[in-house]
């Protein structure tokens, strides 16, 4: 969330209860030992001409994608302010839009945040605005978006914040499978869609009402300011009273569809399902799931309807070490983290437990760690073909909508209703 953002909520109860909470991160998520190739690229597509700011030297770069930061940046971004590691989302044009991290952010927040950006900057094929992102991932390199994530929480205190570029905070990052995510009790509340929607929007969509329009997509964001004026009217979003100080301010700095999509797109993708409250985003959005917003706010489900953002998330989301045990792709009821985890298609386990997956219904792509690792489906192994080439399993469902079709490495042991059978034994 932003600056003024934070000061409408630190009035709020739930605020209140939430920055006082927020603790050090038990994770160890530096510990991996698998690499997800897909995350160390951009996510776009043929270059064409235009401005570069990407750093002409090259810091060594780890199998994460994750390097020292560059001279170039250094020199603004340094160690004396805690900045020490750096990625970045290359762009057609050449150029790159950059990551910055400081010393606290652990490794897997890092490859999430810059898996979170490729995500919205993929191209959406047949989509309204994004068939072809080109333009606006190069937008971004050309107005210099940046993103900072930054130590603690956003309190005020930490100097990085007043350089350029846009934050988020390490209390604010979760990690699939890291004891924040699975419990999803919104003392650690997921910010990182929301805040680099922000930076897409702002840096690479474009927001009317200022003195020009600086963006890619003006149309796009013609929708989404009538959306906003809808939903601020018809008191769908940012209603109550005691939020007008801070609609007021949102008003005078422009960003009132900013933080509107924000909370649309959080909602899109469950991340408030699990909250205890009868409205999402902190109680000031009226929907809370996916469904609710197409009875709850039309337009708003309109502007997710094949425009710009992908139903599900397209980033390979690499679960926590720490994690032990089932991770669910299905939504389950009593798993709180599942009104996310529904929308994941690829993961990679990471670490060396003995962790096991739920598939959902998407074709998905899932690689095992140096543990044990057992695959579950929904139904008796005679309704899956079960082939295997150059040691990746595949297992499609022969059922429509229940299992997709799953493509599997390192993975010891497939778990059906009536069976477990041994991926070594194909």
């Amino acid at each position: 969330m932003n600056i003024n953002k934070r000061k409408y909520l630190a009035n709020s109860v739930n605020v209140i209860l939430f920055t006082s909470l927020l603790v050090g991160c038990g994770g160890s998520s530096n510990k991996t030992t698998n690499t997800d190739s897909t995350q160390t690229t951009g996510t776009t597509t043929t270059p064409t001409t235009g401005s570069t700011t990407t750093p002409t030297t090259n810091p060594d770069v780890n199998s994460l994608g994750i390097s020292d930061i560059p001279d170039e940046l250094k020199k603004t971004y340094t160690t004396a302010l805690k900045f020490n590691r750096y990625t970045k989302v290359d762009t057609p044009n050449g150029s790159a839009i950059h990551i910055i991290a400081q010393t606290d952010i652990m490794d897997n927040q890092i490859v999430r945040a810059r898996g979170i950006l490729q995500h919205y900057l993929t191209n959406l094929p047949d989509s309204l605005y994004g068939d072809d992102k080109s333009a606006v991932a190069n937008k971004m390199a050309a107005n210099n978006a940046i993103l900072l994530l930054l130590n603690g929480v956003d309190d005020g205190t930490n100097a990085g914040a007043e350089l350029g570029g846009q934050p988020l905070y390490y209390g604010e990052m979760q990690v699939e499978g890291h004891t924040w995510y699975i419990n999803q009790n919104y003392e650690h509340r997921d910010a990182s869609f929301e805040e680099i929607l922000h930076l897409v929007h702002d840096y690479g969509i474009g927001v009317d009402q200022n003195a020009q329009f600086n963006g890619a997509l003006p149309n796009f964001q013609a929708e989404i300011r009538a959306a906003q004026v809808n939903g601020l009217a018809d008191k769908l979003w940012a209603w109550p009273q005691d939020q007008a100080s801070w609609v007021a301010e949102l008003t005078a700095e422009n960003s009132l569809s900013q933080e509107y999509l924000a909370s649309v797109i959080d909602t899109y993708y469950g991340l408030w399902g699990a909250f205890d409250s009868q409205y999402g985003m902190w109680g000031m959005y009226v929907a809370k799931t996916r469904d609710d917003l197409v009875t709850t706010d039309p337009q708003a489900a309109t502007l997710m309807d094949n425009k710009f953002f992908h139903s599900y998330l397209t980033y390979n989301a690499r679960i926590d070490d720490s994690f032990e045990g089932d991770f669910s792709m299905k939504f389950n009821t009593s798993l709180s983290y599942t009104h996310h985890a529904q929308y994941l298609k690829d993961i990679t386990l990471t670490g060396s437990k003995d962790s096991n997956v739920i598939v959902n219904q998407m074709d998905n792509d899932i690689t095992g760690n140096t543990g044990n690792n057992t695959v579950i489906f929904s139904g008796p192994s005679t309704h899956y073909d079960i082939s295997k080439n150059d040691g990746v399993v595949t297992i499609l469902d022969l059922q429509d909508n229940r299992d997709g079709s799953n493509t599997l490495k390192d993975i010891e042991n497939l778990k059906f209703t009536d069976s477990v059978l041994k991926t070594s034994d194909y």
